[in-house]
């Protein structure tokens, strides 16, 4: 097996990194400008209508994602996406144009309404081998997290050169050449099928909402964007009254806050995965996100204060944010790796449009402290319940073609390889003709593995 990825699969895999690092740059980049800019609106003075245009970007593409990657089976990976990108790019130049906040609250729904990740994460499956797709998707998770991180101290600069009418329009732009990128640089794929450990399958989806550790971790993303989002509803204005600072200087936060978060996160997701100690960290990383939320309660008013929550919130989130994913997939039923996804995706963007329309609300009604009374709540929920977490296995997920097409044959085929040494879960689905399996690194047996394999 060859460990290195091909030259066509980089290329493909960094292309269609940066088509869905767009859809979120789309998102974030407004994130750390976008209440001061609003105050100019008609109607932008309201927390609510604030919290509303940052959110509903989140709803329309929790609702639509998920149709949008099964459309993609039907009427083609790239059809779909041209589709979504074109919405996206509608969006973002009706809320360029927007004199008012519904308009912009029109234009951002319509902006999520493009929701091309999961059909994005399909055609990059076609394009793929199965020994290097989780590498693959690593890259897609990578560009998310750059590009959150870019945004917080690109979006005050971009802020300061063409307003936040000129950031909409710039994204409208990057939408249309991420549609180029898509068109001439990514290719078409061969054959176009579903897969099992990258898309959403409607069968599987209730056998893992209804597993428990995955609810768990569907609450925990749940609960992790509504306090980002809600936090940007408030943050910003905060920084201006408290610290002096226009928004377009707000950089001067962030960057700081984020490399002292990046200087602790890497040594504690090594160390978690190393070390087979992702839960301690988790937990820790939870209880930390808690304190941040308890610290900005009185320091919304304080400058420092602020900066000090904002520091121990992004080690947090970082870790939080890293680690999910990976907890995700170990704890997946072997062969519905991509429905739990699905669903962790959706709860995702769930969190995002409920973070900000009920924090701009609370904002609107009862002041900036409560956003953050809000947040201890539901991070609190969240540290309970994960403290009831069983600690993640220590796995490794592997797939292989079979030829086994008949069901009895796959059946038999499961049997032999559950009994293999080191293999925890083995699932084999004749009608993508893959075995899907869930093994143990320190006691897997390959060489037997094989064997089992060969004897089909």
């Amino acid at each position: 097996m060859n460990d290195r990825m091909s030259p066509p699969e980089l290329r493909t895999s960094a292309a269609l990194a940066s088509v869905y690092g767009l859809r979120m740059l789309g998102l974030f980049l407004i994130l750390p400008v976008f209440a001061v800019y609003a105050e100019q609106l008609p109607g932008g003075k309201s927390h609510a209508l604030i919290g509303l245009a940052l959110g509903t970007y989140g709803l329309t593409q929790a609702l639509l994602q998920l149709p949008f990657g099964m459309a993609s089976d039907h009427l083609g990976r790239k059809r779909v996406i041209y589709f979504g990108l074109a919405l996206f790019a509608l969006g973002s130049f009706i809320a360029a144009v927007s004199h008012d906040i519904y308009w912009v609250i029109v234009g951002r729904g319509i902006q999520g309404a493009g929701a091309v990740n999961a059909a994005v994460t399909a055609l990059l499956a076609d394009l793929t081998r199965e020994e290097h797709r989780t590498k693959a998707m690593a890259m897609i998770g990578g560009s998310i997290g750059l590009t959150f991180a870019a945004s917080l101290v690109l979006g005050p600069a971009l802020y300061y050169l063409i307003s936040i009418p000129g950031i909409f329009a710039l994204t409208g732009v990057l939408a249309l050449a991420a549609a180029a990128v898509v068109r001439y640089v990514v290719p078409d794929p061969r054959i176009s099928s579903f897969h099992s450990d990258a898309e959403t399958a409607p069968a599987r989806l209730k056998g893992v909402w209804r597993n428990p550790e995955l609810r768990r971790l569907n609450f925990g993303i749940f609960a992790l964007h509504v306090v980002q989002m809600a936090m940007f509803v408030v943050v910003p204005l905060a920084l201006r009254e408290t610290g002096g600072l226009d928004a377009n200087h707000h950089w001067q936060v962030y960057l700081p806050v984020l490399a002292v978060s990046v200087v602790f996160m890497i040594p504690l997701i090594l160390y978690g995965e190393k070390r087979a100690r992702l839960k301690p960290v988790f937990i820790a990383s939870i209880a930390l996100m808690l304190a941040a939320q308890l610290v900005f309660v009185p320091a919304i008013g304080n400058f420092w204060g602020i900066v000090v929550a904002l520091t121990l919130y992004f080690i947090a989130f970082n870790v939080l944010e890293a680690s999910l994913p990976s907890l995700v997939s170990k704890i997946a039923p072997a062969g519905a790796k991509g429905t739990a996804m699905g669903v962790y995706n959706t709860s995702q963007s769930l969190g995002l449009f409920v973070g900000g329309a009920l924090g701009g609300v609370l904002a609107h009604q009862f002041g900036p402290p409560s956003v953050f009374v809000l947040g201890s709540i539901l991070i609190g929920l969240w540290l309970w319940l994960a403290l009831g977490m069983r600690p993640p296995p220590a796995v490794k997920n592997l797939m292989y073609h079979v030829s086994a097409r008949a069901p009895d044959d796959a059946r038999r085929l499961e049997q032999r390889l559950a009994a293999v040494p080191g293999v925890i879960e083995a699932v084999v689905l004749a009608e993508e003709g893959v075995a899907y399996l869930k093994v143990n690194p320190h006691t897997f047996d390959e060489q037997a593995l094989r064997q089992a394999l060969a004897s089909t």
